[in-house]
């Protein structure tokens, strides 16, 4: 059964969920997304590790950290001391939370051991950023509601999303659920970041995961992030979306797995 730990610091609250024992992991999830996003793999992690998941800086029950990628890293570091993690806990990111566990790894990367980054990148095309512009302005006009099904096409394959009503509404429930103004701080922190110029600096250990028919960060945004860090493995996952540890948890369990060991 996962705990729920807030973390009180001086510069912000963190809210955590907590379940297992053994080598940490830290979950960071999308911005489509709360800390539940992954609790189909928390109890096949926890089987062998202690699994850390945030709700992210403005996302349930954690305060903002302002609208840079870079705040909110520095936020989610204040973890390692704070959990006596020590520098031996892995670190998966999830879309947003891939790009935060990337700056994790620019800034504060002696702090934890392995990072796998899931459906991400190193930066949006003017496109893509434009995109949340778009949605930052449409939350901030009319609420979640706005855009909450643009984003479950986002999250998930179309048929994904007609054959798992039920996993949907949860997703969709979670969403409306998010503050809109932190919501808006993130899609600007996303649209101005680009990593390319600090990524080669990581030197952690890194798998990059994507799902083959992930729409919000497309398989060629994480095929470059891949080429950009020396030694990082790539693996996709056939039939997924941007969220594979909630379409195929088992599966993505396993491809990460062999990487962690």
């Amino acid at each position: 059964m996962m705990k729920s730990v807030r973390l009180q610091g001086d510069d912000g609250v963190l809210d955590v969920g907590e379940e297992g024992s053994g080598k940490p992991i830290v979950l960071l999830h999308s911005l489509l997304a709360d800390r539940a996003v992954f609790d189909a793999i928390v109890p096949l992690l926890a089987r062998e590790r202690r699994v850390i998941v945030p709700d992210l800086p403005g996302f349930g029950g954690s305060s903002s950290a302002g609208a840079t990628i870079e705040g909110i890293a520095d936020r989610v570091a204040s973890l390692f001391d704070a959990l006596k993690l020590g520098t031996e806990a892995d670190v998966l990111g999830n879309g947003f939370g891939g790009f935060i566990a990337s700056m994790l790894a620019i800034r504060h990367g002696d702090k934890f051991d392995r990072l796998v980054l899931a459906d991400t990148g190193l930066a949006f095309t003017p496109e893509g950023k434009q995109s949340f512009y778009a949605m930052a302005d449409r939350v901030r006009q009319s609420g979640m509601e706005a855009i909450v099904d643009v984003a479950m096409k986002r999250l998930f394959p179309d048929d994904f999303i007609a054959t798992h009503p039920d996993i949907v509404a949860g997703r969709r429930s979670a969403l409306v659920k998010t503050n809109p103004e932190f919501f808006a701080e993130a899609c600007h922190a996303l649209a101005g970041l680009d990593l390319t110029a600090q990524i080669g600096t990581i030197h952690n250990r890194t798998l990059v995961v994507v799902g083959e028919l992930d729409t919000a960060t497309p398989p060629e945004m994480s095929r470059a992030l891949a080429a950009a860090l020396p030694g990082a493995k790539l693996l996709e996952i056939p039939g997924c979306g941007h969220a594979p540890m909630v379409q195929e948890p088992e599966t993505f369990v396993r491809a990460i797995s062999g990487f962690l060991a």
